[in-house]
């Protein structure tokens, strides 16, 4: 095998691997973040964990499909190399997964309080706007509030004119 063939069969893997990162973001979408999150660290691990497989010429493969086709085919014995390199890149992944969390959730719970300080806030101002239309139109409600005689010496009636 070629450096240039070494090089285009990582390149397809790399593509395949995306596509199945967007269908496995994609069949979980619909779940909680706690439990979503976590699958996705799991699924991308799986998916770009290389391990080598050669300590000569120094090739990696994809850990999964090492461990896959030695358990299945029996033709190494890369298995626990593959597993070992699998659970050290999911160790380092849930850690920096643990630190995204911890500098996400105090930022979350600002957003959370400034978004429910504005919220009380409209509801605030859409009381005092309802408040201010009801009297409004009360006060030009003619039959709620007839018109007041003028405060006046005579009480004579005006009629109009036709």
């Amino acid at each position: 095998m070629t450096e240039n063939d070494y090089l285009l069969a990582w390149g397809l893997y790399a593509l395949a691997a995306l596509g199945c990162l967007a269908v496995g973001f994609r069949l979980t979408r619909w779940m909680w973040r706690w439990l979503r999150e976590p699958l996705r660290v799991v699924m991308a691990v799986l998916l770009l964990a290389p391990t080598i497989v050669d300590p000569v010429k120094d090739k990696f493969a994809p850990a999964i499909a090492i461990a896959a086709l030695d358990l299945l085919f029996k033709v190494g014995n890369n298995e626990l190399r593959a597993a070992a390199d699998l659970a050290m890149y999911g160790m380092i992944a849930f850690a920096l997964y643990g630190v995204f969390v911890l500098l996400r959730w105090p930022l979350e719970k600002r957003a959370r309080a400034r978004r429910e300080r504005a919220d009380a806030a409209a509801k605030r101002d859409a009381e005092e706007v309802l408040a201010e239309e009801s009297i409004a139109v009360d006060s030009r409600d003619r039959y709620r509030n007839p018109p007041q005689p003028p405060q006046g010496g005579s009480r004579s009636r005006v009629e109009p004119r036709l």
